[in-house]
């Protein structure tokens, strides 16, 4: 692998050099960027994989959606359907998305949308809506946002730090001195001191930034037809099946839960089809007392009423998850710093 990598160098150093001109055209103005008068908040990372882009605007959704009247706005990767889309309660994750149906099934009362054109979007929008939030809206360079979050996975910031395709970067590492706030995701639950002062050593930031460490907590095991909530004893069997960029902290946290027996890896955003769930009906019959758990972002994809009906006989679960954050004492509150900024443009009760 290391060889390899070796072999692709020269092709990290012309991407990187097409990305570095790129920006430069941008910072100089010789590319227009449009800003808007009202909040627009991006949520973005510079590695591929997941760092936590949809636990974090959820997170977002829920400090703020009593507050002000707020539209998230994402490209809906792998849907089907083109331009811009406003996103229904029945709506189908093949024609909408996984990331933005799961916002809809949890937020309900919230608009949220589709549009690969990001400023196209928010003109849509911006009319009867206060607050906006785009997920994976970093390098949407045309658009200049009002804050910018940038997230970086706790285990990805002792990678090597070159851009593909020698690299896991898809854009430069310097673009972190950019953002407002830097938050470590997916850091350990049971973070000790050294471990984050070695993260902000990694990070090697030119700047005061506004930087925070956040973790993952899961819920409990929700059946996929009927989404309720239920609980199984330490002994019980799981075969898992997930199409997610990084399923590892996710088996992870399953090994407290059970004995994984068996595990299905699909590419991420993965499409299920008819024969993909015969296959895992196929693996499950070898050993009928195990669960099948699979990733709440992968839930959304399976539920599509062509493939509900081959899932009937199936024990499948999925399992929420959330972000939180770590506290510290001697800095910053994210969500104060979150609602101080948002509400310092609006006409709304700043109140907690």
């Amino acid at each position: 692998m290391k060889r390899l990598r070796l072999l692709l160098l020269p092709f990290s150093w012309l991407y990187g050099a097409i990305l570095f001109f790129r920006h430069f055209l941008y910072d100089r103005g010789l590319l227009n960027s449009y800003s808007f008068d009202k909040p627009v908040i991006v949520v973005g990372n510079l590695v591929l994989g997941g760092a936590g882009k949809s636990p974090m605007t959820e997170y977002l959704l829920r400090l703020l959606f009593t507050r002000v009247k707020i539209a998230t706005l994402s490209r809906g990767y792998g849907r089907k359907s083109v331009g811009y889309l406003e996103v229904k309660n029945n709506s189908l994750a093949e024609m909408v998305g996984d990331e933005p149906l799961q916002f809809k099934s949890k937020f309900p009362e919230i608009t949220v949308a589709d549009c690969e054109d990001r400023v196209k979007g928010l003109k849509y929008l911006m009319p009867n809506h206060d607050v906006f939030i785009l997920d994976d809206a970093f390098q949407h360079r045309r658009l200049k946002p009002g804050l910018s979050i940038l997230l970086f996975d706790f285990e990805s910031l002792r990678e090597n730090k070159l851009v593909l395709p020698a690299g896991n970067y898809r854009d430069l590492f310097m673009r972190r001195n950019f953002a407002d706030i830097i938050v470590v995701t997916k850091s350990p639950k049971n973070l000790s001191e050294r471990d984050k002062q070695r993260s902000l050593q990694l990070l090697k930031l030119e700047s005061q930034r506004s930087t925070f460490f956040a973790y993952i907590e899961y819920g409990d095991f929700m059946n996929l037809r009927t989404d309720e909530q239920q609980s199984f004893p330490m002994s019980t069997q799981l075969m898992v099946v997930t199409g997610i960029a990084n399923p590892k902290p996710f088996y992870k946290h399953l090994e407290t839960k059970g004995n994984i027996w068996r595990t299905m890896e699909f590419p991420d955003h993965h499409r299920f089809t008819v024969n993909d769930l015969l296959k895992i009906k196929k693996y499950w019959q070898l050993q009928h007392d195990c669960l099948i758990v699979t990733t709440e972002k992968d839930a959304m994809r399976l539920k599509d009423p062509k493939l509900l009906s081959h899932l009937e006989d199936l024990p499948f679960y999925y399992m929420p998850i959330e972000m939180k954050f770590h506290t510290d004492k001697n800095g910053p509150n994210f969500d104060n710093l979150i609602i101080k900024k948002v509400l310092s443009k609006q006409n709304v009760d700043n109140t907690f």
